[in-house]
């Protein structure tokens, strides 16, 4: 398995549309840029549920501000993982939706959110004992 950074910059013109991304020839690196992300995470298990339109989608992703959903849903658009749908409504209003790739992307995620879930409190208690340690071997700092 290559891990490589070997990287590149690319740009994409477009108002509004994600700016210079770092292009990686190492596949991993690469997706996991997006799908690393937090919010990319939330905001996919979100649309997993179906269809959503943007008020309701930062109503369900704890936290997110409008630009960052916005910012994020652009990320996703980009890279497949989702699409945009603007509505025949008065005023228009935008739906976005997983597509197919990124449906396949919910099967490793529950994944990772089961592990999450099942070890979170293993991995709290390994946090207070290393920050106890570590406060006593610098003299409680």
């Amino acid at each position: 398995m290559d891990v490589t950074d070997s990287s590149s910059h690319s740009s994409e013109s477009g108002r509004g549309r994600p700016g210079a991304r770092q292009e990686y020839k190492c596949p991993i690196r690469d997706v996991l840029d997006r799908v690393g992300d937090a919010w990319s995470v939330l905001v996919v298990s979100n649309l997993a549920e179906g269809p959503t339109r943007f008020n309701e989608l930062k109503r369900r992703v704890e936290g997110i501000s409008q630009r960052m959903l916005t910012v994020t849903l652009r990320h996703l658009e980009r890279d497949g993982l989702v699409s945009r749908t603007v509505l025949p409504t008065t005023p228009p209003q935008v739906e976005y939706a997983l597509t197919e790739l990124g449906h396949s992307l919910c099967g490793p995620l529950d994944v990772l959110s089961g592990w999450a879930t099942a070890n979170q409190p293993l991995i709290r208690a390994s946090r207070e004992r290393y920050d106890g340690e570590a406060g006593e071997l610098t003299g409680g700092e």
